[in-house]
Order: C-alpha cells, then sequence, then structure tokens
C-alpha cells in the first residue's frame, strides 16, 4: 500500500492556508498536511519531513525576502519540490521564481480546481504555470547574469548568502549552521567572487534585485 503524501503549506495567512488544505483535502490519497506560518517553520518542516512530497511555498513571508527564500530552501532540501503560491503573478516573477529552481507557480487568485490541477501535475513530475503563460528569457541582462551566477553557489553557499540577506553575523552563521566562523568567512569570500562583489552589502543588494519586480507587483 502506498503511503500517504505528506504536503507542507508555508504561508503566513491562515485564511489561505485554509483555501490551500480544502484544495489538498479534495485530492486523490487525502494527503498528510504540515503547516507553516513563517519561513523559520517552513524550514524546520522541511527538516521534520525529509520525505515530504512538495511544499508550498507563499513568497511574502515574515523571515525572508522575495525569492531569497527559495534559493535558501532549494539549497538545503534539494530533494523538496517547491511551487510558489503568490499574489505577484506578473510573468517576470514567475520566470524567474522557475529560474531559481521552483517546480512550479500559482497564483493566490487561481480557482480550487487549478490548484489542484497546478498540485497534481507538479506531483506527477510535471512544471506547472498558470494557464496563458509564455515563458521567455529574462528580458534584464543584468537579473539574467545575476541568476546564472546564482546557480554556480554550493548548495551551503546558497544557504549562507540567504542568510547574509536576513541581517545575520558571520558568527550568528556559523552556530546556526553548525560550522566554524573561520569555514563562514570562507564562504562569503567564495560568494563575493562568484556574484562579481566586494562586499556582504552588495551582495545582499543582489540579491535584492532579482525580487524586485515582485516587489514592484
Amino acid at each position: 500500500m502506498a503511503s500517504a503524501l505528506t504536503i507542507i503549506i508555508a504561508d503566513d495567512h491562515p485564511l489561505f492556508r485554509g483555501a490551500l488544505k480544502q484544495a489538498l483535502t479534495g485530492m486523490a490519497g487525502n494527503p498528510d498536511i504540515v503547516e507553516a506560518g513563517d519561513f523559520e517553520a517552513a524550514r524546520k518542516a522541511a527538516a521534520d519531513h525529509p520525505n515530504a512530497d512538495l511544499m508550498l511555498l507563499d513568497l511574502a513571508m515574515p523571515g525572508v525576502s522575495g525569492l531569497s527564500g527559495l534559493i535558501s530552501l532549494r539549497a538545503e532540501f534539494q530533494s523538496l519540490p517547491v511551487v510558489i503560491v503568490s499574489a505577484s503573478d506578473d510573468p517576470v516573477t514567475i520566470r524567474r521564481a522557475l529560474d531559481l529552481g521552483a517546480s512550479g507557480f500559482i497564483s493566490k487568485s487561481a480557482s480550487i480546481e487549478d490548484i489542484r490541477e497546478g498540485i497534481g501535475s507538479v506531483l506527477e513530475g510535471n512544471i506547472y504555470t498558470p494557464g496563458g503563460y509564455v515563458r521567455g528569457p529574462e528580458q534584464d541582462s543584468e537579473v539574467a547574469d545575476l541568476i546564472a551566477r546564482l546557480r554556480t553557489l554550493t548548495p551551503q553557499q546558497s544557504r549562507v548568502l540567504a542568510m547574509l540577506a536576513e541581517g545575520l553575523l558571520n558568527k550568528q552563521i556559523a552556530y546556526e549552521l553548525g560550522v566554524s566562523e573561520a569555514t563562514i568567512k570562507a564562504h562569503v569570500s567564495a560568494i563575493l567572487l562568484k556574484l562579481n562583489v566586494d562586499s556582504r552589502t552588495q551582495a545582499v543588494i543582489q540579491l535584492g534585485k532579482i525580487g524586485s519586480a515582485q516587489a514592484a507587483a
């Protein structure tokens, strides 16, 4: 007998988490649902459920800014498919989310039926996008170059960059990751080199550029 699906819902709005739960409970197999109301809770849920089948992630959650959360989760939990669920469903945001490793994108304005369709499609191994969306190339050459550079980061470097964006100091990052401060300094140096910037502040500014379209939407 196949084990039940486990799906993590990461969204800070209880009403929308409830709507997603309603969509999921109508799906075959009656999946187990784990809820998280902020980014740290989402990370903990993924760590506590290493065999989870899917995470539904809101872009705007306490503890993280925009697409940096996606970068961090994809780095730390590489086998966990992440579908972005957001009210900011403009083509630029959708494309950048997919470029950074999202397995799909569901608009918060979608119907229950469309949400179920999207989740089902991703569980079958597909990449899901809203109807009518056409994926084209990144129009901002600077962002395209930045995304390419971000893809060269190791999983640990991606995690460190996301934590830099949260304003953590090297010693705090070292404590969180269970490594020495010297190791974090080495990671930061490698990040600066790969992103072609001179300081951690510039690295965080660069990361923020990816989410600029989402922030303005």
